[in-house]
């Protein structure tokens, strides 16, 4: 067997795509896309954030934020997030499309558009890291992408960015049952 070795890259698949928003000083929703994150713990996610980013700015001052998955339906919206600053484009939360709903629990937006929205609570950003880390407080799912109270993946529409060739693929297709389909093998 021959393998091609392409050195020590951040090359993992799948990798999230997530929206993390915040308010700013003035309340306005600000989001950004974010692949370097996963859940570090039960009720904790960790991000990779480097400490220029607004976001960094807001949830300093506001101690929350909310990571939503991105989605293929918004694909343009969620990459545009990525590209533009909040720092050079103020009204970039709307000029992406997205509207917000102000969480119940955090001190942060909800993105209205995106089907599944975690709210968080800051447990420590370390700025030599650049790791956020966050308490999930709550999981909030639009009632559209649920069958049966179920979150429906088929409706959610999730998308994972591929690092290998720097593009979006949906996710989605059941290929077996966890803690099941292993069993065949028992």
């Amino acid at each position: 067997m021959s393998r091609k070795n392409f050195g020590a890259k951040p090359y993992s698949s799948p990798q999230p795509v997530w929206i993390l928003a915040t308010y700013d000083e003035n309340g306005m929703p600000n989001a950004m896309n974010a692949a370097w994150g996963g859940i570090s713990e039960e009720n904790q996610v960790s991000i990779c954030l480097s400490p220029g980013h607004r976001t960094c700015k807001n949830f300093a001052k506001t101690g929350a934020f909310t990571v939503s998955m991105a989605d293929a339906d918004h694909v343009a919206a969620c990459d545009y997030v990525g590209i533009v600053s909040g720092d050079k484009a103020a009204d970039k939360f709307a000029r992406a499309g997205f509207t917000a709903t102000r969480s119940e629990l955090v001190n942060a937006p909800i993105i209205n558009e995106l089907a599944v929205c975690m709210e968080c609570r800051v447990i420590e950003y370390d700025k030599e890291t650049c790791i956020l880390k966050g308490e999930i407080v709550n999981v909030s799912v639009d009632e559209a992408a649920l069958t049966d109270g179920k979150v429906d993946l088929a409706k959610v529409r999730p998308i994972a960015f591929d690092p290998f060739n720097n593009e979006y693929n949906l996710v989605g297709e059941v290929v077996g049952k966890a803690w099941g389909a292993g069993r065949a093998l028992l």
